[in-house]
């Protein structure tokens, strides 16, 4: 099992890690991919002995998830920004589900905390009645949270990758993509993550370029996912 966390200047690197660090799953492997940062890389040397650290140059999110994806060994890998956290029963709980149901993905409920660590709200995680109410939702917005994805190693590459032209909105796209691949996106109803919203992050400094990518992204797919969702229970 493979926690690919992308780093760049965040300074909360380090307790993403120690939770990966944390977890009850006993056979993990932590790659922590340094997009060009140019800050905040010492938080990181108490941890080098017990992760792979890789460095490349700035690529932004995409590239680097696209890069850890790459070297991920594991039978499945699962996606940690480096501001947010995973709960200690987080690998263990989805590894069994995904196992259990011969799933290719999966995405949880989650929690959110601040700046400073304090969960602030619980079970955010967005939920849908139906296949189709949530096939529908893509069209005009992402209701998955990347950090809480599970999936089979290999099914990256089999779908192409992350979209490296999508500087924010690489997730949503790829998403899309898993839907119209016919790929049953299965969720667990438990909150195994723990995101944090603080000033620093990028949905906040960058929501303009954000809203114009979502919106180019709808554009592309929303005729395809109406078809898709008219083809399941409605």
């Amino acid at each position: 099992m493979s926690i690919v966390i992308p780093f760049y200047n965040c300074p909360y690197i380090e307790q993403a890690v120690q939770s990966a660090l944390d977890q009850t799953y006993p056979n993990i492997e932590v790659i922590v991919i340094d997009d060009g940062s140019t800050m905040h890389q010492e938080r990181l040397i108490p941890y080098h002995q017990h992760i792979h650290y890789i460095g490349k140059g700035n690529g932004g999110t995409a590239s680097a998830m696209n890069y850890g994806f790459q070297v991920a060994s594991g039978k499945y890998v699962a996606w940690l920004s480096s501001d947010d956290r995973f709960v200690p029963h987080k690998i263990a709980y989805q590894t069994a589900f995904m196992e259990q149901m011969n799933a290719q993905i999966s995405h949880t409920n989650f929690d959110i905390m601040n700046e400073y660590g304090h969960i602030t709200s619980v079970d955010e995680g967005m939920k849908f009645g139906t296949a189709r109410s949530f096939i529908d939702s893509f069209r005009s917005m992402c209701p998955v949270n990347g950090c809480t994805i599970m999936m089979r190693r290999g099914l990256l590459s089999e779908l192409g990758g992350f979209n490296e032209g999508l500087r924010y909105t690489h997730d949503y796209e790829l998403w899309i993509r898993v839907l119209l691949s016919g790929i049953d996106f299965h969720y667990i109803n438990q909150p195994l993550t723990v995101y944090r919203r603080h000033s620093g992050m990028g949905t906040v400094r960058h929501m303009p370029a954000i809203q114009q990518e979502l919106a180019m992204i709808s554009a592309q797919y929303s005729a395809m996912l109406h078809h898709l969702s008219l083809s399941v229970p409605g």
